[in-house]
């Protein structure tokens, strides 16, 4: 369960041909945990947005229930919109989560590495990455962008592969991300 969920959208009249409740779409900060959420009554929510949704429901300002996971195609159009955004603030946000990660990813079998599945890194990459972190590890996304030729934004890498698991429920790895709901 996430604690801290950012806004996607916000459907003050609700989702159309529905009931007339607002609703809004959110990314968990966590595990981008895909949530429908019920705001309070009179409470309005802004796009990117960070709301507490966690098990103490004293703590929640603004939200008055999770309705529940949501798959990337159930999201409105522009929460597809925004959600590129929001993934690239969060990653950033939690830089040394996800620079430990390039610290510490490990390899998946004698052929193919973890770092290998972020977009557009390949092997020649990969490796450098590897070798500069056996001298010392990183300790920020400008140490690393440093460090490795070729890698200027190593957080969009991240950014976009969460984004793809997200987009893809039949992704074989997922490296940030909860397996989908099986509809």
């Amino acid at each position: 369960m996430e604690d801290y969920v950012y806004i996607l959208d916000y459907l003050a009249m609700g989702k159309p041909g529905h009931r007339k409740e607002a609703l809004a779409y959110g990314v968990g900060e966590d595990q981008f945990t895909l949530l429908e959420l019920l705001p309070k009554r009179d409470v309005a929510l802004t796009i990117g947005e960070r709301v507490y949704v966690g098990k103490d429901k004293e703590q929640r300002g603004k939200i008055a229930k999770v309705k529940g996971r949501v798959n990337y195609e159930e999201l409105t159009a522009a929460a597809h919109g925004e959600l590129p955004y929001i993934i690239q603030d969060i990653v950033k946000d939690h830089e040394q989560r996800f620079v430990k990660f390039y610290n510490e990813c490990p390899s998946i079998s004698t052929r193919f590495h973890a770092l290998e599945l972020l977009p557009g890194l390949g092997k020649k990459t990969m490796r450098e990455i590897v070798e500069e972190r056996r001298k010392q590890p990183f300790t920020s996304f400008e140490d690393l962008s440093q460090r490795v030729k070729h890698l200027t934004h190593p957080e969009k890498l991240i950014a976009r592969r969460v984004e793809e698991e997200l987009m893809n429920p039949d992704q074989k790895y997922r490296l940030f991300t909860r397996s989908p709901l099986k509809k």
